[in-house]
């Protein structure tokens, strides 16, 4: 079951999302709005190792812009700390971002019950995108879950800023 906006603001109300900073005029009929945080994580090596960690730049976005590039990934970030230690969040891109050819979630739009941070956000650009922080980028959907929940304790916890991956972590403790 997918939570309504007054239920979202609700719940922003008596503790159940966290939601930081909240602004009412962000929310939707089913969905909260993100905004895009001022600073991109860009790989820089020309090959990205899973098994490694990977050298990256961070690029902060000025004030008129930053064009994202086709066939390069850039990791940006929400400016809102987002998460429920009571209901999964989902975030995905927003359609008018879409119609502008950006990939805002590639294939992780899924969060966990009490994750608590900033989000990070996979950006690809069909062509190249003048995009600037605090604009629009998407939208988190809360649901409700069913059975016995198991907060989130992991890598990515109280993220602030865009995170690269640590997939390469799994690797080493797996070992």
């Amino acid at each position: 079951m997918i939570l309504t906006g007054p239920e979202i603001t609700a719940g922003a109300g008596d503790g159940r999302i966290a939601i930081s900073p909240f602004r009412p005029e962000q929310v939707n009929p089913n969905s909260y709005n993100v905004t895009l945080g001022p600073s991109l994580l860009i790989y820089t090596g020309h090959v990205i190792d899973a098994h490694r960690p990977n050298a990256t730049h961070t690029h902060r976005i000025e004030e008129d812009g930053y064009v994202l590039r086709p066939g390069e990934l850039y990791l940006g970030h929400t400016v809102e700390s987002v998460g429920s230690d009571t209901y999964v969040p989902l975030l995905f891109g927003r359609s008018s971002v879409g119609r502008l050819g950006l990939f805002v979630e590639i294939t992780a739009p899924i969060g966990d019950i009490g994750f608590h941070g900033q989000w990070t956000l996979m950006l690809s650009a069909v062509r190249p995108l003048r995009v600037y922080a605090g604009m629009k980028i998407g939208q988190v959907m809360f649901f409700a879950s069913s059975g016995d929940i198991t907060l989130y304790a992991g890598k990515y916890q109280q993220a602030a800023g865009p995170q690269e991956s640590r997939y390469w972590h799994d690797v080493m403790v797996a070992s």
